[in-house]
């Protein structure tokens, strides 16, 4: 299915935390990323979108990735030049770990694609490291890199997807993973398949605007 990529409105209700100077990782109270009903009073203003809450940062574009038939919100994206960080949240068992189960699932799918993927440890724990063959708009050859990391919470998984300089360069990633750690879950209290996706909508009074798909 077709998706293009929605850049949502920088004016809309939604502000950034503080922050040190450009390249450091925002001042924060607690680690996260939190449950909704765990937040904490840290000053941070985030934006809602539905199952996320993600608090926008100085230098990255906060966008949605958009279904062009149904119009659903598939994803949230943090995003400049130089790379982007996409995340999605899906349900999962109360007690257990859904993180460890579907790490096979994706470095499976990198290896039908031609692409291996390597375990490593990082912030958040086990993470992979995905290198894929991609033909770019040129018509050249290259190699996509990412950096899947799974944050297990209460009844869901946070996926976050790192994209660029942050997945090829982890070691020069805090400012992104500290993004990851300032986002909040909503789960709801819904029964929902272990493994779907949460839903994501946009803020009320949000008027997107479109840029080119990747």
């Amino acid at each position: 299915m077709r998706l293009r990529r929605k850049a949502v409105d920088p004016t809309v209700e939604g502000a950034v935390g503080e922050t040190t100077d450009a390249g450091e990782a925002p001042i924060r109270a607690g680690a996260g990323p939190f449950d909704v009903d765990e937040l904490p009073e840290d000053g941070v203003e985030r934006l809602d979108l539905g199952s996320l809450l993600v608090a926008p940062s100085d230098g990255r574009e906060l966008r949605v990735q958009v279904d062009e038939t149904s119009g659903a919100v598939r994803a949230v994206l943090l995003a400049t030049d130089a790379g982007a960080l996409e995340l999605r949240a899906f349900a999962a068992p109360r007690n257990g770990d859904l993180w460890s189960e579907i790490r096979p699932q994706i470095a499976a799918d990198a290896a039908r694609r031609g692409g291996t993927a390597t375990e490593r440890e990082g912030r958040f724990g086990t993470e992979l490291v995905c290198e894929v063959r991609l033909t770019r708009p040129d018509g050249q050859i290259g190699t996509q890199t990412s950096r899947v990391i799974g944050v297990n919470g209460p009844r869901w998984l946070l996926r976050a997807t790192l994209l660029g300089d942050p997945a090829r360069d982890p070691e020069t990633a805090d400012a992104w993973e500290a993004a990851i750690e300032q986002v909040a879950v909503r789960r709801g209290n819904h029964a929902m398949p272990v493994g779907e996706q949460l839903p994501l909508s946009l803020p009320e009074g949000a008027t997107p605007r479109a840029v080119p798909a990747t």
